[in-house]
């Protein structure tokens, strides 16, 4: 007895080596990704059978502050939020009062969804599982509002659109789905979506530090937001979303995250919320082609099966927050990333973390579409502002020659008619291209891209206009006007 425990101290030392390797390889992983991505702040979590066993914030909450990112820093989830409102709706099943199979109307009357012109039914289920044939770009459509009644506004905003598929034909990630769960769950509950949601579930789990929408939000801990701009972060504060909380707008930090992944992994149960329901939410709908590579959607997660093993996932993305969850369940394993910037980055941050901690090497060479994106909009931003400023050279000179009678006004008559609307005609063209570009080439509009995009994009947007009306009053000058030519260099013209 005494030789097996003399053999299993001696172990000690191994383990405790082989945890602070793992611990000081993840750490370079993150801070060069941070370096890479121009994230301010980081907040790292993971925990293995129901223990925290890392955690530490990287860079800052606040960076004209130099704020550092803690434990306690709070966070817009972005779409990781959907697995709480997934998991809500088994409860309401749990509770007898509905079933994923019924049809949404049956909650919503006033829902009526149309595929080519016919009515659709379209069950709670595909609502879960993104098979409700509803457009991914309807995003664009959710309202700005922080109304209480902005989930209903949201879903309302629905009636106006038709579905892009038939509903459980074939998965199509729409975000406004779990917002539909969100008005289901408040109209059986008689009470707001998110008082639900606070008091049926994070505080049953103990996120006491977690919040239900940025209007439940009453505390100094939370950071501040930020996007990629010029190449480098630039704080934002976009439009508030009221009706998209259950998609996408819950608050938390890795403190109250960790109880969350420790829920989801069987390692923190209660009365509340029983293994069972917890498995069912794992479930994935294997009635449709996997989305991704052996990667099927189940309620509000990701189920990807890679090297014999199942991982249970999903990433968030706000204007200017990004989060990810990876979880290993036979390890009993999770990671979670929060980041206060909207960038692709998170997911790989995560993604190299899990596979870090599990023995594996990592080699990312990852572009972040935001990142290449700015660059260019930057360069074109560099390259519109000086023909802007040549145009206004040009524009300003041949205004100073019209004051000192260096031109004058012509006749408008014949050529200079033609050249009139033809030039009218071609700038107003480019106007108007301008203007509904994102609208043929991408279902999006401006004000979506300003919200989502880089900050360089809208710089771009008011550097471009400038410049084409610059160019227009420029070259309308030309039109209009003529040189006038001296009496000296006429007469001398004449006599040759």
């Amino acid at each position: 007895m005494i030789a097996i425990i003399l053999s299993l101290n001696a172990l000690i030392p191994v383990v405790h080596a082989d945890s602070n390797d793992k611990i000081h390889k993840i750490e370079r992983f993150v801070e060069e990704q941070k370096e890479i991505s121009k994230i301010p702040g980081i907040s790292l979590v993971i925990v293995e059978k129901g223990k925290t066993v890392y955690q530490k914030g990287f860079g800052y909450a606040d960076v004209k502050e130099k704020t550092p990112v803690t434990s306690h820093t709070l966070f817009e989830l972005g779409s990781t939020a959907k697995a709480f409102t997934g998991l809500a709706i088994l409860q309401l099943e749990e509770e007898g009062l509905l079933k994923r199979t019924d049809d949404v109307r049956n909650y919503i009357p006033w829902l009526e969804l149309k595929y080519n012109g016919e009515p659709q039914t379209i069950t709670i289920n595909q609502l879960l599982h993104h098979t409700s044939g509803i457009a991914w770009n309807s995003i664009v459509h959710i309202p700005e509002s922080n109304a209480d009644n902005a989930l209903e506004l949201t879903v309302r905003a629905l009636l106006e659109q038709p579905l892009n598929r038939k509903p459980g034909s074939s998965f199509e990630y729409a975000t406004i789905n779990y917002d539909i769960l969100g008005l289901i769950i408040e109209n059986l509950s008689k009470q707001p979506y998110d008082l639900y949601l606070k008091q049926q579930l994070l505080e049953q789990i103990g996120m006491k530090d977690s919040f239900v929408g940025l209007h439940q939000v009453k505390s100094d801990e939370l950071a501040t937001g930020y996007k990629i701009g010029f190449m480098r972060e630039q704080k934002y504060t976009p439009p508030i979303y009221r009706g998209n909380i259950p998609a996408g707008y819950i608050v938390s930090n890795t403190n109250d995250i960790a109880k969350w992944m420790n829920v989801q992994l069987g390692s923190e149960l209660n009365d509340t919320i029983g293994e069972q329901i917890i498995k069912e939410s794992h479930i994935p709908d294997k009635s449709v082609e996997p989305f991704d590579q052996d990667t099927y959607y189940a309620s509000g997660w990701s189920i990807m099966k890679k090297d014999d093993k199942q991982y249970i996932l999903h990433a968030g993305e706000n204007p200017t927050f990004t989060s990810y969850f990876i979880m290993q369940p036979d390890e009993q394993l999770g990671v979670a990333v929060l980041s206060n910037m909207d960038s692709t980055f998170t997911t790989v941050i995560g993604q190299g973390v899990m596979d870090l901690w599990e023995g594996n090497n990592v080699n990312i060479n990852h572009t972040d579409i935001y990142q290449k994106l700015d660059k260019i909009v930057t360069i074109l931003c560099v390259i519109v502002g000086c023909l802007g400023i040549i145009f206004s050279i040009l524009l300003l000179r041949s205004l100073w020659k019209l004051n000192r009678r260096q031109r004058t006004l012509g006749a408008l008559k014949g050529k200079r008619i033609f050249l009139l609307v033809f030039h009218s005609l071609f700038v107003a063209a480019i106007l108007i291209l301008m203007l509904i570009a994102p609208k043929i080439l991408l279902e999006m509009s401006w004000e979506f891209i300003r919200v989502w995009g880089p900050t360089s994009i809208s710089v771009f947007y008011y550097i471009g206009i400038a410049t084409i009306i610059i160019y227009y009053f420029f070259v309308l000058l030309l039109i209009i006007t003529k040189k006038v030519i001296s009496l000296d260099i006429k007469q001398h013209t004449q006599t040759k």
